[in-house]
């Protein structure tokens, strides 16, 4: 667990501090490691990058609903959304929508083209509401446990 903590905050830490860390030698914190990679306890290591930096500082999550809920639609919408990659995440969900999209554009403008273009015209989609976030309280966290 303490591995895992630690590449959470740093996953570029090298396995020397990671070892000194954790207080193991680095071939015992490198088997470790690596059997956390083996089942799949570390799914990948990737950077993080500044969104305001690549010209995508506009966060927009959008509501989706589609025109029935059935496993065909489902799927279909699925296949699709995962073909667009400016979709951050794509999230099933109870209530009031069938999904949740996250996504990041430039602007208002860019994200309305996305959406005229590519949203709308998507498999099933019956209404989207869109939500523009004003302030990223938190976002990404690490996993507490």
């Amino acid at each position: 667990m303490k591995i895992l903590r630690l590449l959470q905050q740093d996953g570029r830490m090298g396995n020397a501090e990671l070892a000194r860390r954790v207080n193991a030698s680095a071939a015992t914190c490198h088997r470790r490691t690596q059997r956390l990679f083996d089942l799949g306890y570390v799914q990948s290591v990737r950077a993080q990058v500044d969104p305001h930096k690549v010209e995508r500082a506009a966060l927009v999550m959008v509501g989706v609903v589609l025109d029935r809920s059935t496993p065909e639609s489902f799927a279909a919408f699925e296949a699709a959304i995962k073909g667009l990659s400016f979709i951050l995440d794509c999230h099933l969900v109870a209530g009031d929508f069938d999904y949740f999209l996250k996504i990041r554009v430039r602007d208002m403008a860019d994200f309305n083209r996305l959406h005229g273009e590519q949203l709308i015209a998507l498999p099933g989609v019956r209404q989207t509401r869109t939500f523009f976030v004003m302030k990223e309280v938190v976002d990404n966290a690490p996993l507490s446990f």
